[in-house]
Formats: structure tokens, C-alpha cells, sequence
């Protein structure tokens, strides 16, 4: 395998890795202010990772195998795995969660669980953004971009969390970033195995187009849909055709 794909891989998921760190921006914003920004980002990134899927990933997988019913079935297993692993997440926490009567102790379980689920996530980010450095350097590049896009709110959310939980601000974004570097972990075990499947174009490939289709229609859209202010409605709109055109201009470049 060339040694450019390694040395991109790596330095993407280091990247990301360090968006973990955006978080402590958000402390100076008044809470309104930091919810409309966040949902602006939440919005602007379903347009990134919708647009990587559609216009980028599927394509890619398509062009070099024609569109078979292999290429939707791989699709459609990564959004059930995706949906598979979060539902795993999510009953863990609420498990340990009920375990817990104390409120302080409360926080810390679901600060701490936060911190699983979101290495969890991180680590299939990695193994996403593997895959497609596999297919070309371009593709991999473009779905680096809407992994940060995808990173930057889920920070801001995961930072408050831990906050929330009783960890200091710098304890926080350490154990933040650690949870973060699990990407690398993902990266690296796709760059193995990727060579060694073969014709990862037509399984890899799909599957974590499914995935950042599950993202974000199943984590993200919810979260705009919470909000019917036509005046936010309207910036939200905007914000995911603004995503969408930052992947065709990706495109056009590529």
C-alpha cells in the first residue's frame, strides 16, 4: 500500500482528533446564542455528511462496480450497524444510569458513559475516513472535511457534558481528546484489512456511505427538528444546502 495513504489517513484522524478540543470555545456564549450556533453547525454538517455520501462515496463505489444490488445491500447494512451500535450505546447508559441514586454520582455515570459512546463513535469515524483513503486521496480528503463539519457541535455537546459531570474544564478536554483518538485506532485497522478483502470498493465503500447516512438523518436531523421557529427553520435550511455545496465544490476541485 502507498505510503501517501498512511501518512493522509493518520494526519486526518490526528485532525479530527483535535476538534475535541473546540468545546471550551463555547464557554464565553450566552446559552442562546451557543444553541443557535450549535444548530446552525448541526445543520451545516448534515449538508457535509449527506453530500459526502451522495455526490462523493456512492459514486465512487458505483464507478467501479456498477450499481448492484450489493452495492445497496452494504449500504443498507451500514446504517443498521450504525443504528445497531448506537441502540448498544444508548442501553448501556441507560443501564448504568438507573443504577445510580445520587445526583452527583448520576452526572458522573452519565459523563462517563458519554465518553464510551462517543469513543465508540469516533472509532467508526476512523474507520470511515480509512475506507475512503483506500478508494482515492481525494474522496478521502472530502470525507475528512464532513467528519470535522459532523465533529465541531457533537464536541461542543460532548464538552458540556463532561462539565455537567463534574470534571474540571481541563479534565475535560483531555479525557475528550482521548475519546477522540479512538479514531486512530479505526484508521488503522482498515488500512490492514482493507488490502487484505480485496475488493473493498464494493463492501467498504457502501457501508460507510450507510453510515454517515444514519448519522445524519437518524443523530442530527432530530435535533433541528425540535426547533419550528420559521426564522431558525429557514437558517437551518440554509445551513445544510450550504453543507451540500461545500461537497459539490469539493467535487468540481477533485
Amino acid at each position: 500500500m502507498a505510503l501517501d495513504i498512511w501518512l493522509y489517513s493518520i494526519l486526518s484522524v490526528v485532525i479530527v482528533s483535535l476538534i475535541s478540543f473546540v468545546g471550551v470555545l463555547s464557554i464565553p456564549l450566552k446559552i442562546t446564542k451557543r444553541k443557535n450556533f450549535i444548530l446552525f453547525l448541526i445543520s451545516f454538517s448534515i449538508g457535509a455528511l449527506l453530500g459526502d455520501a451522495f455526490l462523493h462515496i456512492l459514486p465512487e463505489a458505483v464507478a467501479e462496480n456498477g450499481f448492484t444490488i450489493e452495492i445497496s445491500l452494504f449500504t443498507l447494512s451500514g446504517i443498521l450497524i450504525f443504528f445497531i451500535i448506537e441502540k448498544t450505546v444508548h442501553w448501556k447508559h441507560k443501564h448504568d444510569y438507573g443504577m445510580y441514586k445520587e445526583k452527583a454520582t448520576r452526572r458522573k455515570s452519565a459523563a462517563i458513559m458519554n465518553l464510551v459512546g462517543d469513543g465508540i463513535h469516533n472509532f467508526t469515524d476512523g474507520i470511515v475516513i480509512g475506507v475512503t483513503y483506500l478508494v482515492s486521496i481525494p474522496l478521502g480528503i472530502a470525507t475528512t472535511i464532513a467528519v470535522i463539519f459532523h465533529e465541531i457541535p457533537q464536541e461542543f455537546g460532548d464538552f458540556g457534558v463532561l462539565i455537567y459531570g463534574g470534571f474540571s474544564k481541563g479534565k475535560a478536554l483531555f479525557f475528550n481528546f482521548l475519546s477522540a483518538l479512538t479514531a486512530l485506532i479505526g484508521v488503522v485497522i482498515v488500512l490492514i484489512i482493507g488490502p487484505i478483502i480485496g475488493n473493498y470498493s464494493s463492501i467498504l465503500v457502501p457501508f460507510a456511505a450507510g453510515g454517515f447516512i444514519y448519522l445524519a438523518c437518524s443523530n442530527l436531523m432530530p435535533e433541528l427538528q425540535k426547533d419550528i421557529e420559521l426564522k431558525n427553520s429557514i437558517i437551518q435550511i440554509f445551513g445544510i444546502l450550504l453543507g451540500i455545496t461545500v461537497m459539490i465544490v469539493l467535487l468540481t476541485i477533485g
